[in-house]
């Protein structure tokens, strides 16, 4: 469901923009500030889980995700569907650090790469039905009854969540860290708000602007208070003390990566156009591939996860995408050449935005911190997504061939990808893995 939100969108714009006649510029909002109620809600939701138990937050996070689509679906000018839109990101922000979470405490530590495989997987066929499901409705129905397909499909999750999920209460009842909450959203939505509002034509100017700077020192601020608030809290929302692991901190960084990687899918499609030249439709079918071999190489990442370790595969997974990029940087008019690129990303996406990272963190931590590193994850690669698309942009804009800007973006993500790959070195083996986990457990 979260996936078909985020993939039904795009090709709706069109048609909100002409219903509700509103400026192009102001239409990025639609995904901005959901990106904005996610980031914020993420560790609030996740922390309640941690309290109060998974069933009772997810079916929670359901409803509230459910309200905000039905306002979404009702709405017909543009503030009201932004308000829709904010109710929708902060449910979506307890689905799936919650749904990670529940692996941990369901699975055993040998079975839980295959069972993160399967969300992978479903995100990965979700998004290939999003734009064919947006397609048929809108050819037939207005853009609101898109929003009406999450209602039956939230009743059916409520339901089936209220009678298979564990609902124990995983830490001690304790207080919330609201200071920590508090200071962690003024940090993520003045970072976000800031880097979205930074003008890839003069890039410098802008991040100097009264419209980026004041916001990037307040998130800057924030980042300092947080730290010094969290180390004094008695059930911190961010545990600092968790940086102190190397697993953890080189699996932060990788997510960081993985964020960036993620981003430049947003620009695949126009590195099509410039490239052959082909019609905006068509350059989006030109994905398939990339989406069908994510899909297809998130269960067999999650297997093959279960069987060798995080290391492993998160190495693979780097080197893929490292493999990916390069090719699309060499790309000319060869449009074989662009999906072979697109195949070593979606395998390269699989691991990385599937299973491997999100396990590790399931065995550096009690179960009491389940939920909450699993949303510092999604965390991390938001920011990484929110990076990489104002990087990604500056060098496309600074270059006078629209082509030879993407190559030369393709040819730093890869270098970039490769660093990284040989952070992976330093996690931990299989053997050390499989110890820690049942020691733990």
């Amino acid at each position: 469901m979260g996936a078909l939100d985020i993939s039904i969108v795009g090709p709706a714009i069109p048609a909100i923009e002409k219903s509700i006649n509103v400026d192009k510029q102001l239409m990025s909002w639609i995904f901005s500030i959901y990106v904005l109620a996610n980031l914020v809600g993420i560790s609030l939701m996740a922390k309640l889980s941690d309290l109060y138990g998974r069933r009772k937050i997810y079916i929670i996070s359901l409803s509230i995700f459910a309200i905000g689509s039905l306002i979404v679906a009702l709405s017909h000018n543009f503030n009201l569907l932004l308000v829709g839109r904010v109710v929708q990101g902060f449910g979506a922000s307890g689905i799936f650090p919650v749904a990670s979470a529940v692996v941990g405490d369901i699975f055993p530590p040998e079975k839980r790469g295959r069972a993160l495989g399967l969300i992978g997987a479903v995100f990965g066929l979700a998004f290939i039905m999003g734009p064919v499901i947006a397609g048929l409705v809108l050819k037939f129905f207005v853009w609101n009854d898109l929003f009406f397909i999450n209602l039956p499909i939230a009743a059916l999750l409520i339901y089936f969540s209220n009678k298979l999920l564990p609902s124990i209460p995983i830490a001690k009842e304790s207080e919330i860290d609201w200071k920590g909450i508090g200071i962690l959203g003024l940090l993520l939505s003045t970072f976000a708000y800031g880097i979205n509002r930074i003008n890839a034509d003069s890039f410098i100017d802008s991040i100097l602007s009264y419209k980026v700077l004041p916001f990037l020192i307040i998130a800057l601020i924030s980042a300092i208070t947080l730290i010094f608030i969290e180390l004094k809290a008695i059930t911190p929302v961010v545990n600092p003390r968790l940086f102190l692991v190397r697993q953890i901190r080189i699996t932060g960084l990788i997510a960081f990566g993985t964020g960036v990687f993620q981003a430049s899918f947003v620009f695949l499609p126009s590195m099509a156009i410039a490239s052959f030249g082909v019609a905006a439709s068509t350059a989006s079918f030109m994905l398939l591939p990339v989406v069908i071999a994510t899909a297809i190489g998130s269960p067999v990442s999650g297997t093959l996860l279960d069987k060798f370790g995080s290391r492993m595969l998160i190495i693979a997974g780097l080197i893929l995408a490292a493999l990916g990029f390069i090719i699309l940087s060499n790309v000319q008019s060869d449009k074989l050449v662009f999906y072979c690129g697109g195949v070593f990303l979606g395998l390269g996406f699989s691991i990385l935005s599937g299973s491997a990272l999100r396990y590790v963190m399931l065995n550096e931590v009690s179960a009491s911190e389940r939920a909450s590193t699993q949303g510092l994850i999604t965390i991390f690669i938001s920011v990484g997504q929110m990076t990489g698309a104002a990087i990604i942009g500056t060098l496309v804009a600074s270059s006078k061939v629209a082509l030879e800007g993407y190559k030369q973006v393709a040819f730093f993500i890869a270098i970039f990808a490769g660093i990284l790959a040989i952070t992976g070195i330093f996690l931990k083996s299989r053997a050390s893995e499989l110890k820690m986990s049942s020691g733990s457990d």
